[in-house]
Order: C-alpha cells, then sequence, then structure tokens
C-alpha cells in the first residue's frame, strides 16, 4: 500500500495542512508506505523544516519536468500561468500510477482523472484553510474521493453548494493548529504598547484590497506612526509579474513595492516567508486587517479586533461567501481606516469577540484527539487500512515552535 502526498505549487502555504497528516500516517503501524512529493526546492525545504527529525519517517521525492517540450511551455507561459504546476502531472504518470491514495491540498490534481484517466487512484483532498470564498465549494469538490474538513461549516457548503455526497466527507479539524508557531516567538516589531496591525490582502483581483487601496493602506500606516503593521499579504501576490484568476477571469498586475514601505520604522513586509504560513504573523498581531482570506479563522482562534476592506462596493450582507466580514467592521475607504480601528477595538468584548466565536465554532470542530490523528484515520479508511492501524499521537515539530495544544480552542470548539 503506497499513499502518496502531492505538493504541488509556487509557493509554500498548503503544506502546514497536510504534512501533519502524512506524519501521523507515518508514525502508525500500518505497513504503508507514506510518499511525499513536491514540485520544486521551495517545497522540498519546508517539508524539511517542518518534519525536523521526523522526516525519516517518509520518503519524500521531488517531481520535475522531464521533457522538453514541457520545460519550453513553462518558461513560456510562466510569468502568467502555473504552467509547470499542470504540466508537471503528465510528466510523471508512472510516479501517479504506483500509488494507491493521493492526498492533495489543492484541486489541479483532478487532472489525473480527468485527462489522464487515472480513475483507479482514490485522491482525496484536504483543502488549504476554513474560508468563505466561494470558488472552496465549487462542483470540482465532488470530483474527490473523499474531503477532509475541517468543521461544519464546510461541510454543510459542501453538500448544499457543491454536491458532495455527505458519505465521501469527514470532519476532521484543522491540522494545522498543531505546527503553528508558539505564542511569544519573538516579534519582527517592537513589543512598545503600540497596537500591531497584521495587513494581509488576499491575491485574486477580483477580490483583493491590494490593487484598488493597498498602497494607500500602507501609506496611511506611515502617517499613523501610532500602529504598527505587518504587511503579509497572500504569499502568491508578488510571486508574478501579473495575476490570474479563473473562478471569475480577472488579470491584475500587483507591481512594485516602494522602498518607503521597507523603510518605514514601524512597518515590517514579509511578501512569502514560513512566518507568513505558519501563523506567526496571526499569533502576534493585536489587530487583523484584511479582505477574504481564510488566516481570519486562524486569528480569530484568539479573539481579536478585525477591520475589513470592502473595495468591490459588494452586497455581502446575508451572503455566505463574506461571513467573515462579521467579525469586525467593514470600510470602503481608506479615509474610514482610524475610525474603523478606534471601533474594532471598542466594540471587540460587546459586539465582534461573540461573533467571531460563532463563527470559529462553525469553522472548526476541534477535540482532544489531534486533528492529524482523526485524519490519518479516514485517509486510512480510503486506503482500505484499518483505523486501529493508524498512530495514537503525532510527533511533535517543535522546530517550528511547540505544537497548539488542542485544549487551547476548547473554548470555541464545537
Amino acid at each position: 500500500m503506497r499513499i502518496g502526498f502531492l505538493f504541488n505549487h509556487d509557493q509554500i502555504h498548503q503544506v502546514a495542512h497536510s504534512l501533519p497528516i502524512a506524519l501521523a500516517l507515518a508514525n502508525g503501524n500500518s505497513g504503508a508506505e507514506i510518499v511525499v512529493a513536491t514540485t520544486n526546492a521551495r517545497l522540498t525545504a519546508e517539508v524539511v523544516r517542518m518534519c525536523g527529525d521526523a522526516i525519516g519517517r517518509i520518503r519524500l521525492v521531488e517531481l520535475g519536468l522531464t521533457t522538453a517540450r514541457s520545460r519550453m511551455l513553462a518558461r513560456s507561459l510562466g510569468a502568467l500561468l502555473p504552467a509547470a504546476k499542470l504540466l508537471v502531472y503528465g510528466d510523471n504518470l508512472d510516479f501517479f500510477r504506483a500509488l494507491d491514495v493521493l492526498v492533495v491540498a489543492e484541486k489541479t490534481s483532478l487532472i489525473l482523472k480527468t485527462r489522464y484517466g487515472l480513475d483507479g487512484l482514490k485522491i482525496v483532498h484536504t483543502r488549504h484553510g476554513a474560508g468563505d470564498r466561494a470558488i472552496g465549494f465549487n462542483a470540482a469538490s465532488a470530483r474527490f474521493d473523499h474531503v477532509l474538513v475541517s468543521g461544519a461549516k464546510i461541510r454543510d457548503r459542501l453538500v448544499a453548494e457543491a454536491g458532495v455526497d455527505p458519505a465521501s466527507i469527514s470532519v476532521v479539524g484543522y491540522p494545522k493548529f498543531e505546527v503553528a508557531v508558539r505564542e511569544g516567538t519573538s516579534s519582527p516589531l517592537p513589543r512598545d504598547g503600540r497596537p500591531i496591525v497584521l495587513y494581509n490582502p488576499h491575491v485574486s483581483p477580483h477580490l483583493s484590497s491590494w490593487y484598488a487601496m493597498g498602497r494607500q493602506v500602507l501609506d496611511w500606516f506611515v502617517q499613523h506612526g501610532e500602529y504598527q503593521l505587518i504587511f503579509a499579504p497572500h504569499v502568491m501576490l508578488f510571486e508574478r509579474q501579473f495575476v490570474l484568476t479563473i473562478d471569475k477571469l480577472r488579470i491584475d498586475r500587483p507591481g512594485r513595492l516602494a522602498d518607503r514601505y521597507r523603510l518605514a520604522p514601524n512597518i515590517h513586509v514579509d511578501l512569502g516567508s514560513s512566518a507568513s504560513t505558519d501563523m506567526t504573523y496571526t499569533s502576534q498581531a493585536d489587530i487583523y486587517l484584511g479582505d477574504v482570506s481564510s488566516q481570519l479563522y486562524e486569528f480569530i482562534a484568539r479573539p481579536r479586533p478585525c477591520v475589513f476592506l470592502d473595495a468591490h462596493r459588494v452586497d455581502w450582507r446575508g451572503d455566505a461567501n463574506f461571513a467573515q466580514w462579521r467579525a469586525g467592521p467593514v470600510i470602503g475607504d481608506v479615509a474610514d481606516l482610524g475610525p474603523a480601528l478606534i471601533d474594532a477595538r471598542a466594540r471587540q468584548e460587546d459586539v465582534y469577540g461573540p461573533e467571531q466565536e460563532r463563527l470559529f465554532r462553525y469553522s472548526f470542530d476541534l477535540t482532544a484527539e489531534p486533528s492529524s490523528q482523526r485524519a490519518a484515520r479516514a485517509v486510512a479508511e480510503v486506503a482500505g487500512l484499518a483505523s486501529g492501524e493508524v498512530a495514537t499521537s503525532v510527533p511533535r515539530q517543535t522546530h517550528v515552535g511547540a505544537p497548539v495544544p488542542q485544549r487551547r480552542y476548547a473554548g470555541h470548539a464545537g
């Protein structure tokens, strides 16, 4: 029995969502071979970093483009499209044919079934995040053999909107919480009494606040030294010269980040390090400022003030795709940012905090059993292994900080 975990992206943000499941399976006595496949050196380094001493429990392979045609297409199209991400499947069909189960955090892997006819390969989707965006609940989700979800919210929407069979869904919690950095990790900004705001714009042009408002936001913080700012956008925002989205066909250019923002004494800029993806900044910030990123849900694991930027004049009230905007004030003009930050803090305890608790409970089903263990058991069942053959504990990934205890979230769990 061979169970594969695939990380196929330009950036590292999906690794923490499913690597803990691979480690939980590898720590068991099922006899299954656990293979973790990456598609570039950046992903390989992140897997090694997160595994630490546990790296010996898995087989790590790096897949590449093996044909001259694929390499040429990747070079010519890579500035605009994730060509390599799609081409890697066809160039490595022998690898995928040798697997019994493939566990993935994204949906492009479905091409193995739809284009290459690998119908006998069972593909399990872990998703990556617990956000509200419509693309997370499209019909593609129903094409997986099994889907692992963080809580009732995701399950309910997959059934109602994507037509996913409830029998092919397992609610497993959120394995990423187990490899998050410990609170109290050294901050890139001084703890001097000034609030630290995390600005976390999304990459998608039709949803993000960056393209229309982002530089105005940064200028506001340059001029307001009473606040400190961590600017840590979606790690894909500045990865390419252009950003193209296909859920709603849009293209835009993120542009260059001016030196005045990097040099501002009250601003820390991080465009894609591991700290942007392992909950370092969502743990350290006092206030969240963003638009539609699922990192909001990681932030409100410990309820704190939030402000949301509506750059597209959305009729968001009552729209499940913008449910997270109930967690704080929503503004459509940067001129309103100062009052919104004050309002978010003033009304946090009585208004926004209780709403954040409700949103968290609906999004995450956390128990005393580690989420990675619950997910590993579900994957084992898909593979036809007895659940008792899966390990009862998960190695501690102390190299990224002590895992966040599940009991820390007990107050939010449903």
